[in-house]
C-alpha cells in the first residue's frame, strides 16, 4: 500500500482560515502531507480507512507538558497542596529518577493522547538523565516533538525553591542547550523535532540565566519557554524578589516576542495581556492543572479578545494526573463560561485553541489544520459509540463525545489504529511504568 485514503468521513473540522466543516468527504494522505480532499476519490492502490460516522480533526497540539511526571500521578502528600508545597513534596522523589524513568514516562504519556504534536518541558536531569531520553522516546512512538531544555540553577541555599541537589551550574546548562540544539533541532517544514530553551521559572533560575538563555536561543534560531504568573504565590515572589510583576520581568529580560511562549499565565493583568498581544508572545493555557493546584482561572477570554496567541497544555501528570487533551479543551471551555458566562467560549473555539492555536504558539505553519499541502496529522474520533449517542452535532466533540482517539496519523503514518498504539508495545511500556512508579513510591530509585 503506497498511501492512505480515509473514506467517507462523517464530519471534518478543517480549522482552516474559513473554519470550513465538510461532510462525507475522503482524505488522501501521501508523502507525509494531505494530498487531496473530495468525494469518491479513486483508490489508486491506497490503504483504505473507513470513517463513516466519525469526526476528523487536526491532531491535537499540546503546548506544555512535563512527561516525566507520569510516574508520580496522585502522590498522596501532594494531592491537596498549592504549587510551592506541591513542588517541595515532589522534588525529592524526582531526584531519584534517571534515564530509564525519563524514557518510559515519555512513552506512557504520549500514548493514546489524541496529540500529534507535543511540547515537553524537562527541567531536571538527575542521575545521568538527559533531554535525549525523551527525544528518543518521541521518535520511537512517532510523535512530532518540541522538547525544551529546561533548567534550575538557584537552589534552596541561595533562596530558590528546589533542593540544591537538583540545580545545575549555569555554564553547564547553556553548554548542554547548545549540544541538544546542534544534535536534534530541525527547523525545516515538516520537522519531527524542534528544540527550545526553557529555564524553569523565575523562582528557580537567576536573572542572568534568563537573559543569557534568550540571547542563546535567538542566536540559534530556536524558541523560548518558561512558567510565568502561575498563581498568587508566583506573583508575590516576583514582586518581593524583583520589584516588578511577572510580565515586566519577562519584558526586561528579553522574554517577549513571537518566538516566546509562557505556561499558565493565570495571574496576568490587563497591561501584561496587552504587552503579550502587542509583542506576539504566546501562552500555554493549562486549565486542569490550574484547577487541581487551586491556582485560579486564567483570563483566556480577555487574552483571545486582545489578539494574544493561546494554545493548550496538559501540564505534568503530577498536577493534572489525567493528561488528556480532550479533557483539557473541555475544561478550558467550561472555565471561561464559569468566569464570563455561557457564551464566553464555544466547543469549536476550544477545539481551535487545541489545534490551530497550539500550532501558532509553537510557531508551526505546517500543522494544525486540514487542507491540501499541510502535514498529514489527523485524529479520527468515533462518534457512533455511547459517549456521543443522541448528539445532534458531532462537531461539538467537547460537549458529547469520546475522550480517546480511534485513529491517529502523524506525517501520514497511523500511530494509533482502532484505539491501539501501533508503534510500541504498550503493555510492556505500562508494565515498566508500574515497576518504576512502585519503586519510587517505596523510596527507591
Amino acid at each position: 500500500m503506497s498511501h492512505v485514503l480515509i473514506r467517507r468521513a462523517g464530519t471534518i473540522l478543517s480549522m482552516d482560515d474559513d473554519r470550513a466543516e465538510l461532510s462525507d468527504q475522503d482524505l488522501r494522505l501521501r508523502g507525509g502531507i494531505i494530498a487531496e480532499i473530495g468525494r469518491d476519490l479513486p483508490a489508486d492502490g491506497a490503504e483504505e480507512v473507513r470513517a463513516e460516522g466519525c469526526l476528523i480533526t487536526p491532531g491535537l497540539i499540546n503546548t506544555h507538558h512535563h512527561l516525566y511526571q507520569t510516574l508520580t500521578r496522585a502522590v498522596p502528600d501532594a494531592q491537596d497542596a498549592l504549587l510551592f508545597g506541591w513542588l517541595r513534596t515532589l522534588y525529592p522523589i524526582w531526584a531519584r529518577m534517571g534515564p530509564d524513568h525519563m524514557r518510559v514516562s515519555a512513552l506512557a504519556g504520549l500514548a493514546l493522547s489524541g496529540c500529534t504534536t507535543t511540547s515537553d518541558h524537562l527541567y531536571l536531569f538527575p542521575n545521568g538523565a538527559r533531554l535525549d531520553d525523551t527525544i528518543h522516546a518521541a521518535a520511537e512512538i512517532g510523535m512530532r516533538f518540541h522538547p525544551t531544555r529546561g533548567a534550575m540553577s538557584i537552589g534552596e541555599s541561595a533562596g530558590g525553591l528546589p533542593p540544591d541537589a537538583l540545580v545545575e551550574r549555569e555554564g553547564a546548562i547553556l553548554d548542554d542547550c547548545i549540544r541538544v540544539i546542534d544534535t536534534f533541532h530541525d527547523p525545516a517544514p515538516g520537522s519531527m523535532c524542534r528544540v527550545g530553551v526553557a529555564p524553569c521559572s523565575p523562582f528557580s533560575v537567576s536573572r542572568e540565566l534568563m537573559r543569557d538563555a534568550a540571547i542563546l536561543a535567538r542566536d540559534k534560531g530556536v524558541r523560548l519557554h518558561t512558567h510565568l504568573a502561575e498563581n498568587a504565590e508566583d506573583v508575590a515572589y516576583s514582586l518581593a524578589t524583583f520589584g516588578c510583576r511577572p510580565g515586566e520581568y519577562a519584558r526586561d529580560l528579553g522574554w517577549t516576542g513571537d518566538d516566546v511562549w509562557h505556561a499558565h499565565c493565570v495571574k496576568l493583568d490587563g497591561a501584561e495581556i496587552d504587552l503579550f498581544a502587542r509583542t506576539g508572545t504566546g501562552v500555554a493555557h493549562c486549565p486542569c492543572s490550574n484547577c487541581r493546584l487551586g491556582s485560579g482561572i486564567a483570563p483566556v477570554r480577555a487574552m483571545r479578545d486582545a489578539g494574544l496567541r493561546v494554545g493548550l497544555g496538559v501540564d505534568g501528570s503530577a498536577s493534572n494526573d489525567a493528561g488528556n487533551m480532550v479533557a483539557e479543551a473541555r475544561m478550558a471551555m467550561q472555565l471561561q463560561r464559569v468566569a464570563s458566562g455561557a457564551d464566553a467560549m464555544s466547543a469549536r473555539e476550544a477545539l481551535w485553541i487545541a489545534t490551530r492555536g497550539g500550532a501558532e504558539v509553537l510557531g508551526r505553519d505546517d500543522v494544525g489544520r486540514i487542507a491540501p499541502g499541510y502535514r498529514a496529522d489527523l485524529a479520527i474520533w468515533d462518534m457512533t459509540g455511547v459517549e456521543a449517542a443522541g448528539s445532534w452535532d458531532p462537531a461539538a466533540l467537547l460537549l458529547a463525545g469520546p475522550t480517546r482517539v480511534r485513529d491517529l496519523f502523524v506525517e501520514g503514518r497511523g500511530i494509533v489504529r482502532d484505539g491501539r498504539v501501533t508503534t510500541i508495545d504498550l503493555a510492556a511500556t505500562l508494565a515498566d511504568q508500574r515497576r518504576l512508579a512502585t519503586a519510587l513510591a517505596n523510596g527507591e530509585g
